[in-house]
């Protein structure tokens, strides 16, 4: 993801916390007793106290006797948004819980920093091998407002270390795509894609290799059992009956090319359901404090700092892609969506449709809200200083 700011790129020099809110909540905090994640409990609705005490109780317990962990292999521009950030820690959080198993992150934004920067994601949530995938589409770049990060540094050393020195240096994403594909079971993969089309659409055209025999359409048939995605609007924004998403338009020919043929399953998170449930500020002051240093907290401030609550885009995608029998969203009927030539994405009803959208009503916003914060600021496993 993705949207334009009022907020002008910083320097490397200001890769630091100093001109954040953190650096004086943590001030005025010093001292007091961490309570994750109940500091923000000041805006939650009365109803959702009981779903809190839930999702810590689950927290604590894990998933015994549940499900085996949904393997999850997430497709990511990160570096244009901060929400695709958030979104990672939410898998380490899923991963850290039982629900999830993070296969791989294939990377769509051609910068050099986003592959470093994703290492040291992983790094800090205490899984540094985690597979990294680039695109290899040449697609034109932006300037990041925070990938910079991955070369922060204290006292001369990285703030938030990680092996991986270049973008470029990675596997091509279709490539590993194949990899970790072919190894999986069949129909147990959830591809979870919050950016640009370019990677799945160019596995969809890929021939037989030492992986699989299979082609990419056959080995996406084979091994995906779903495709939840961030693209695209189901519903009007602000009276725009015809609004283009980001993501769409990005990568077009990609976007119409993986509408037209993918072979799986695929529920659509509009642009609608994200700015629906944008994330409090106050988590982002408090709920992060428990490390002097959170690369997620660090790379909101430096993209659009509290008091803006950015939109949960990507978010909205992870926890539907995880846990989609647990009533968070409704879905749409069934149908087709088909990208015109413009990025526009049109949703038509067929009983057999490949296709459905998410739907978010005023009793579901709360609780998804509630999961969402509780999920990306769950510390790592493993303690850090």
């Amino acid at each position: 993801m993705r949207r334009s700011n009022q907020i002008n790129l910083r320097s490397d020099s200001e890769l630091t916390t100093a001109r954040c809110p953190l650096t004086s909540m943590r001030r005025r905090d010093a001292g007091a007793p961490r309570r994750f994640g109940l500091r923000s409990l000041s805006w939650v609705p009365a109803g959702c106290l009981a779903f809190l005490v839930a999702v810590c109780a689950y927290g604590a317990h894990g998933a015994a006797g549940e499900a085996a962990p949904v393997k999850v292999i997430f497709d990511t521009d990160i570096g244009n948004d901060v929400d695709d950030v958030l979104a990672l820690s939410m898998l380490h959080a899923l991963q850290s819980r039982g629900d999830c198993e993070l296969l791989a992150v294939t990377i769509t934004k051609p910068d050099e920093l986003a592959g470093p920067f994703v290492d040291a994601i992983d790094a800090f949530y205490g899984r540094p091998g985690v597979p990294i995938g680039f695109t290899r589409a040449g697609l034109k770049n932006d300037p990041s407002k925070f990938l910079s990060l991955a070369g922060a540094k204290d006292g001369g050393k990285l703030r938030y270390p990680h092996r991986l020195k270049r973008s470029s240096d990675a596997p091509a994403a279709t490539e590993l795509l194949r990899k970790v594909l072919s190894r999986q079971p069949d129909h147990s993969v959830t591809l979870i894609q919050v950016g640009y089309f370019s990677n799945l659409a160019a596995l969809l055209d890929t021939p037989s290799d030492k992986f699989s025999e299979l082609s990419g359409s056959d080995l996406i048939k084979a091994k995906v059992k779903l495709l939840s995605v961030m693209a695209g609007a189901f519903t009007a924004i602000d009276r725009n009956q015809h609004y283009l998403e980001y993501n769409v338009t990005q990568d077009l020919p990609a976007a119409r090319k993986l509408a037209a043929n993918w072979p799986s399953p695929i529920v659509w998170s509009g642009f609608e359901i994200g700015i629906a449930v944008p994330y409090p500020a106050v988590s982002i002051l408090r709920d992060f404090s428990y490390v002097a240093h959170h690369p997620a907290a660090e790379a909101y401030c430096l993209y659009n700092p509290p008091p803006h609550e950015r939109p949960t885009w990507d978010l909205t995608a992870v926890l539907y892609g995880v846990f989609s029998d647990r009533g968070y969203f409704s879905l749409s009927d069934p149908g087709t969506v088909t990208v015109e030539q413009d990025g526009y994405t049109r949703f038509a009803v067929s009983p057999n449709g490949r296709d459905r959208f998410l739907v978010l009503n005023h009793d579901q916003a709360p609780r998804v809200r509630e999961a969402l914060v509780q999920l990306s600021s769950q510390p790592p496993n493993r303690p850090r200083k």
